[in-house]
């Protein structure tokens, strides 16, 4: 895999027509994953997790499921098919990894498979893992905000974090409790992406709306105290907690085919799907909780910058970070 390059232009393939560019064929992109769900309440339509109820402002539903299963496809297309970037299997493969906000598990039961000699934990405030993992998969419904309740001797070799934004209040803290269970030379990655659109062309400057909403995402995200558009700063967030060897990679993410690169032209139509799909879970709760936005009104913004993401002249994309760290040897 070769190393990112953020600044690199993107050639625009002006001859093909975009193949995800109606809501129809959007929603029949979707993917379908069989989960166990216990704990829920239902907020403008959608269904969203019990235990600590409120802290998170996305849905656990089949739909946001849906969601997490291209988010976990993309995040994978973009690093060549792998799951990690830290350099885990340098001096000794890890013995025990930890997925905090697990999610469907997906990315803990691969890991598993990988790793069959190492113990995988994944943590999540939603139950929606399958009932069924591999001896060395085991899943807990936990808050990662709270006091971690590992012990020393359970410190980890690896902890994976992904697509958090909007779920965490503090990072520094967060992090700081990362180090602290992390084994001596291990590594933490976070993995996130800009809560922001993108052109080289300057193309996203004609999509209004989805400009505003953008904006209004990250105020109200401010508002709520769980800020969406972190990603840039969670290199500086790692340094500042005392982690060494500090890496951001950046992966330039097209929203839909119209790269002229066969690869960056498959990873686009996922991209568009992804963040079609992202435009209502990111936007009911913060609209309607923090901007006092009917669920009516909050629709109708889904609506509308819908409609604008799928105006085929735009060639916009998104900066994808995997961000990883190691805790010092000596310490």
């Amino acid at each position: 895999m070769s190393q990112p390059n953020p600044n690199e232009r993107i050639q625009v393939d002006t001859s093909d027509e975009d193949s995800v560019c109606d809501a129809d064929s959007i929603a029949d992109s979707t993917l379908s994953i069989n989960s166990s769900v216990r704990d829920y309440y239902y907020e403008n339509g959608r269904r969203y997790h019990a235990y600590r109820q409120g802290l998170y402002p996305l849905p656990n539903d089949e739909e946001e499921q849906d969601r997490l299963a291209f988010i976990h496809h993309l995040f994978r297309l973009l690093i060549g098919g792998d799951l990690y970037r830290a350099p885990i299997t340098r001096d000794r493969r890890p013995e025990r990894i930890l997925d905090i906000g697990t999610g469907t598990g997906v990315w803990a039961l691969e890991m598993a498979e990988y790793f069959p000699d190492a113990e995988i934990v994944g943590t999540d405030l939603s139950p929606i893992q399958p009932n069924f993992a591999p001896p060395n998969c085991r899943f807990f419904v936990d808050d990662a905000e709270s006091d971690w309740a590992f012990t020393q001797d359970e410190a980890f070799d690896y902890i994976h974090v992904r697509a958090l934004c909007g779920g965490i209040a503090d990072w520094k803290r967060f992090l700081q409790q990362a180090y602290s269970h992390l084994k001596p030379g291990g590594w933490v990655e976070v993995q996130e992406y800009d809560a922001w659109v993108w052109s080289d062309d300057g193309t996203h400057e004609q999509a209004v709306k989805l400009q505003e909403w953008q904006k209004l995402l990250d105020s109200s995200s401010l508002m709520f105290g769980r800020r969406m558009n972190i990603a840039p700063a969670l290199a500086g967030w790692m340094r500042e907690s005392g982690y060494a060897n500090v890496t951001d990679d950046i992966y330039k993410c097209p929203v839909g085919s119209w790269p002229k690169n066969p690869r960056l032209k498959e990873i686009g139509r996922v991209g568009k799907v992804t963040l079609y799909d992202a435009i209502e879970p990111y936007t009911l709760a913060l609209w309607t909780r923090v901007l006092g936005y009917s669920s009516q009104e909050a629709q109708e913004w889904v609506d509308q910058v819908r409609a604008e993401l799928l105006n085929t002249s735009l060639h916009t994309h998104v900066m994808f970070h995997y961000v990883y760290a190691q805790r010092p040897v000596d310490r």
